[in-house]
């Protein structure tokens, strides 16, 4: 990677609003020219799929991206559909995909050093019919969230408005899942994600130590059938059952992984957030996993990586699930 004729041919597209500005704000394009590679900016949202495909079209080798998962994810698909290799550059407000590749999320422009001494590394992407996520899909509190007006401006006020009925236990999601205990129906919240999350220890809970093991994770909260819990309450108490090796489905929670998880039904589409996106889903919804299907290039020096030992009790811990 560090001829400079092959940096030429790489080209990052951005959305320079993602993060509240923090292409700007962290001078992504010019460290991004400087070491030579061309930076492509979104002008209106949905449009990165376009310009990673126009970039691959002009002889781009290597696609970079710099934004929110959302925009990650839609370079991540052309990638993989391509066969280019991915720079992932943290410039979005959560940076999911790239905490867990271990990225630096306070300084942005030190993934661009994967573009001198890039290591290769073959990852994993969630599908869903056509669409590619890279983080997770998600049913219920959080996908209403997103369809709020002001979500973006205001995310605490769009979770509040739409809280109170799932915490009451009268708002659920409208589907059943096939679970290996078996069928959970009209749970209050269901979660896709491509590789499992990490539940075993708090500081390290929702990472994922792996972005290849070639199977999703689901975590299920079912419906309250008595009163209504405290639905964080109720998964933390869940959690701690599992430390204590108390088995994966207890009343409240179902986890579990598997390389398929279908959500089906009798309406006809569920609202949904893939990559904190919302969208709207036919039934049945079937998601699966691409194993390997995405080529990233990665900074030697990657900040976020977990210690061994957390990712040893991890494994340790959900190798007790099916």
């Amino acid at each position: 990677m560090a001829d400079a004729r092959t940096r030429a041919r790489v080209v990052i597209v951005t959305n320079p609003r993602s993060g509240g500005g923090k292409t700007a704000r962290y001078g992504l394009v010019q460290r991004a020219e400087d070491m030579g590679a061309q930076v492509w900016m979104t002008s209106a949202e949905g449009d990165a799929t376009s310009l990673a495909r126009n970039a691959v079209e002009a002889g781009a080798q290597v696609l970079g991206v710099a934004g929110g998962d959302g925009t990650v994810s839609a370079v991540a698909a052309v990638a993989a559909d391509t066969d280019r290799s991915l720079v992932v550059v943290p410039a979005g407000t959560r940076n999911h995909f790239a905490r867990d590749l271990g990225l630096d999320l306070r300084d942005p422009g030190r993934a661009l050093d994967a573009l001198v001494d890039g290591e290769p590394a073959q990852v994993d992407l969630g599908v869903l019919g056509s669409r590619v996520f890279v983080n997770n899909v998600s049913f219920g509190m959080y996908a209403d969230a997103l369809l709020e007006p002001g979500y973006r401006e205001d995310k605490p006020r769009a979770f509040t408005a739409v809280a109170s009925d799932y915490v009451k236990g009268k708002q659920w999601v409208e589907a059943r899942v096939d679970t290996p205990w078996g069928t959970v129906e009209f749970p209050q919240v269901v979660l896709i994600s491509n590789n499992p999350y990490h539940l075993a220890t708090p500081r390290w809970l929702g990472r994922r130590f792996s972005l290849a093991t070639g199977r999703l994770g689901a975590i299920v909260l079912k419906r309250p059938t008595q009163a209504p819990p405290d639905l964080l309450r109720h998964l933390r108490g869940e959690l701690r059952q599992r430390k204590r090796g108390v088995g994966p489905a207890g009343e409240g929670v179902v986890v579990w992984s598997a390389p398929g998880i279908t959500l089906h039904g009798d309406v006809r589409h569920l609202d949904a957030g893939i990559d904190g996106e919302a969208v709207r889903l036919p039934l049945p919804v079937v998601c699966g996993i691409r194993p390997g299907a995405l080529r990233v290039l990665l900074p030697k020096n990657r900040p976020g990586i977990p210690p061994e030992r957390a990712v040893r009790l991890g494994t340790e811990a959900f190798g007790r699930y099916p």
